[in-house]
């Protein structure tokens, strides 16, 4: 595999799409001039002032160059600033961002052997690409095997894993994940996700501005109605226009999803051809991808935030119905680019479960059917064949669902 030329590719390819992702921000302004213009022109109150109706000449009017630079300027502004508030949660480094999704640091005097192990193999792709050692993070008892890397500089950065990748990976495959994260680290994938986190919360804020215009609007037309009402065509038009920025920030939260989520795709595939640079074994990252093809938790995150954070890891956290919205390229295509005589064959391997994993629920509260509950815990242990750990201990009377021992 001629990984080099496949790094070349994914730049040329990612310098295209930020490009797009330009013109869709281009095109939100255009159309957010649209609808004011529309706005302008069927609001009653305004055609009485301006004297102006009738057809395009009279909706051309509302399109002059002066309103269209405030509005322009207006919309653009509240993008960057709504950014720039966003991108300063983000960049407070990588320790925060492994923090909010749950993840533990790994302390270097761990007796854990999977821990240990992955701690060797970020010191030992560190120093094969010249870089800082990153603090190792764990997602634990997340069965998925996956990881991600996150901060700003090489500073500030650090690598996760999440407990199935630590134990149903071989060494060797193991250093093509880790690889992969080293090679987001090293192309400042991780800055340019930031920022196209942060500019997809400023392009959806349109829509949240469209909400509340929307319900003002609506409470407004209440207040009225339940008074002597009122034939002013002026109220109508407030929803209306909330209506209008919400469809719009719908469309720009939609193309800037589509467009990240390409962006992201083409990231892989550069993280992918860096793995095999710094581990010089294309088998390594190959096998890891086809066991995540025949293991059936696959890449999944159950992590609060995971969904927000797609485009960190090392492979899907979601299902997506349409590939379109996909932050990962297909498993196939993946392996195909490091093997390209792929028999299509994935790798098995006995599921491990983990005794000490938890599943938590904040609402639920126990009532008459708890004895249901306690024997369907009982049954789940019983069909696991459970043979260490301590079985399900439910006091007398919760506040919530208690931690189930797995």
């Amino acid at each position: 595999m001629d990984f080099f030329a496949q790094q070349d590719l994914a730049r040329r390819n990612t310098r295209l799409l930020v490009i797009l992702f330009t013109l869709a921000v281009i095109g939100l302004v255009l159309l957010t001039n649209g609808l004011v213009a529309a706005f302008l022109f069927f609001s009653r109150d305004y055609n009485v002032y301006a004297g102006s109706r009738g057809g395009w000449s009279g909706f051309l009017e509302q399109l002059a160059w002066d309103r269209f630079g405030a509005i322009g300027l207006l919309v653009v502004a509240s993008i960057l600033l709504v950014s720039f508030v966003k991108w300063m949660q983000l960049a407070a480094g990588g320790k925060a961002i492994a923090e909010t999704l749950g993840a533990e640091k790994v302390l270097p005097q761990t007796r854990d052997a999977d821990e240990r192990r992955a701690l060797n193999i970020v010191q030992e792709i560190a120093l094969a690409a010249s870089m800082p050692v990153p603090d190792l993070y764990l997602l634990k008892d997340e069965r998925g095997i996956n990881a991600f890397a996150a901060g700003v500089t090489q500073a500030d950065a650090v690598i996760a894993v999440t407990t199935g990748a630590l134990h149903h990976l071989k060494r060797n495959e193991l250093q093509g994940v880790i690889g992969h994260e080293f090679s987001h680290i090293m192309n400042g994938d991780m800055r340019l996700n930031v920022r196209l986190a942060a500019l997809l919360k400023g392009i959806t804020f349109l829509g949240d501005v469209g909400y509340l215009l929307l319900r003002a609007g609506t409470n407004q037309r209440r207040a009225r109605s339940g008074g002597r009402g009122s034939n002013n065509n002026s109220g109508a038009a407030l929803p209306v226009l909330g209506l209008g920025l919400l469809v719009i920030g719908w469309l720009g939260g939609t193309c800037a999803g589509f467009i990240k989520a390409a962006i992201s795709r083409q990231k892989e595939f550069l993280a992918d051809a860096g793995a095999v640079q710094f581990t010089r074994d294309a088998d390594g990252i190959a096998d890891a991808l086809k066991v995540i093809g025949g293991y059936v938790p696959g890449t999944f995150v159950h992590r609060a935030r995971a969904a927000e954070l797609s485009h960190l890891f090392f492979g899907a956290v979601t299902h997506r119905l349409w590939q379109g919205f996909a932050t990962h390229p297909p498993l196939s295509a993946r392996i195909r680019r490091l093997q390209p005589r792929w028999d299509g064959q994935y790798i098995t391997r006995r599921v491990r479960h983990y005794p000490n994993s938890r599943i938590e629920s904040a609402d639920m509260t126990f009532g008459p059917g708890r004895e249901a509950l306690v024997a369907a815990v009982a049954a789940v242990e019983a069909a696991r064949g459970m043979s260490e750990g301590p079985g399900l201990s439910l006091p007398a009377a919760p506040a919530t669902l208690p931690s189930l021992a797995w």
